[in-house]
């Protein structure tokens, strides 16, 4: 079955940067959009990221543009979020997603555990 496990949250001063891994099993990373989310208390659940699988194109959040990556390794079958000039307002537990397409578009059907990424001084 569709399973996404990730990992690479912690804690941060701001500036800082970590990076987010999301191992995908039950299908491969070439096949389906992976896309990243987060949600911080209190707050609705933001859409940070997304790689379509279809042309490797890429989405991201206007708070994220320009400090996030998001990558993906099919030898892996894993997807990356590099997060660089981390603030304290990325402090959020950080999920993947995915959904039986090609595309960004659409909800995802799948979740990961999510992964806290907290950014302090």
């Amino acid at each position: 079955q569709v399973q996404l496990v990730e990992s690479g949250g912690g804690s941060v001063r701001p500036g800082g940067s970590l990076r987010l891994s999301c191992a995908a099993s039950g299908f491969t990373v070439d096949r389906y959009a992976i896309k990243w989310f987060r949600q911080a208390p209190g707050k609705e659940r933001e859409e940070v990221s997304c790689i379509s699988s279809a042309d490797g194109s890429t989405y991201y959040a206007e708070s994220a543009k320009g400090r996030f990556t998001i990558s993906r390794d099919n030898a892996e079958n894993t997807v990356y979020l590099q997060m660089n000039s981390l603030k304290v307002e990325d402090t959020a537990v950080y999920y993947c997603a995915t959904q039986p397409s090609y595309y960004c578009e659409g909800d995802p059907d799948y979740w990961g555990q999510g992964t806290q990424v907290t950014v302090s001084s």
